[in-house]
């Protein structure tokens, strides 16, 4: 008896425990991305079960797309730091793009509270193309070199290092499209006006009548997808994409910046989100402030090596 009133008494605290983390006025949430693709998609969620958690407040999605996320990034210190504007964030651009050298910004200038998912690469063409598996794709780029053009979400993106890194891998010669976001590149991949793309999970699972997975960097193949072979199972050990997360001004306090990353956590442990999540193909992990520091410090060293093997950044 005494355990059982000990557990309704926590279920009775979680919403006040949760009450004292949600802002006391509305949110800007700022996207680095158009409308559209998956950041947009993830953010759209959040908006949606946050509304829910913390019903006295909206939160307010604003775009400022460009670069490949790099304006928003650029200008994300500019923001007031009061807890109330937050960015979305995403890896690996914030490192392969500074090393590039052509945005206003620095790795160190980003100030990530939480990363909340992972969304895996994926190669997919058009549903009418004529290339059916990934050994067809192989035949007909090394048939002609720098024939197949591939679109992606940005430059030096994750999209970006896949395209390369997959040609690196396979040995073949494709060329990469630069797209705004997954979605601008939506529509020319869907219309066929590109061969396909090396893109996210998320697009090959929003879109399975319209698109083919070819290949996807997986340990296992996606319950979503099974019929898309992993990348180890074609002899390339790849297990990669691209993590999303929200980030603040430097200006914002440790206080804020702790009380956001813990209202994040709690919406991605919502069965809510969680079905949301696996429904649109994200994979969700929890990276707060406790882990932050660790977590940066080794992907910065993983994706500098990797730019470094691909040649982004060199002149």
């Amino acid at each position: 008896m005494k355990k059982l009133l000990f557990a309704l008494c926590l279920a009775m605290l979680a919403p006040l425990a949760l009450a004292q983390n949600c802002p006391d006025k509305n949110l800007l949430y700022w996207q680095a991305f158009p409308p559209g693709g998956e950041s947009d998609l993830s953010a759209r969620h959040q908006q949606m079960v946050l509304k829910k958690k913390c019903p006295a407040i909206e939160t307010i999605v604003q775009y400022k797309a460009g670069a490949g996320g790099g304006l928003m990034w650029g200008q994300m210190n500019q923001l007031p730091g009061d807890g109330l504007n937050i960015v979305g964030v995403n890896l690996p651009h914030i490192v392969f793009q500074p090393l590039e050298g052509q945005v206003q910004y620095k790795t160190a200038d980003v100030t990530p509270v939480f990363w909340f998912h992972f969304t895996p690469d994926i190669l997919v063409v058009p549903e009418q193309s004529a290339i059916r598996t990934f050994a067809d794709f192989i035949k007909a780029a090394k048939a002609t070199p720098g024939a197949l053009n591939l679109g992606g979400s940005g430059l030096n993106s994750a999209n970006h290092a896949a395209h390369e890194r997959m040609n690196a891998a396979f040995a073949v010669k494709t060329n990469y499209i630069p797209y705004k976001g997954t979605g601008d590149m939506a529509s020319a991949v869907l219309g066929a006006q590109i061969d396909g793309a090396m893109t996210y999970s998320a697009f090959a699972i929003n879109n399975k009548a319209r698109v083919r997975g070819l290949a996807i960097a997986m340990e296992k193949r996606h319950p979503l997808l099974p019929d898309v072979p992993t990348f180890k199972e074609l002899g390339v050990d790849w297990v990669d994409g691209a993590y999303r997360g929200i980030g603040v001004p430097k200006s914002a306090t440790p206080e804020a910046r702790k009380r956001l990353s813990e209202l994040w956590a709690a919406l991605n442990n919502d069965p809510e989100m969680k079905e949301l999540a696996a429904k649109s193909g994200f994979e969700l992990v929890n990276v707060g402030q406790d882990q932050m520091d660790a977590f940066m410090k080794e992907k910065v060293r993983l994706y500098t090596e990797g730019a470094q093997r691909l040649g982004l950044g060199k002149k």
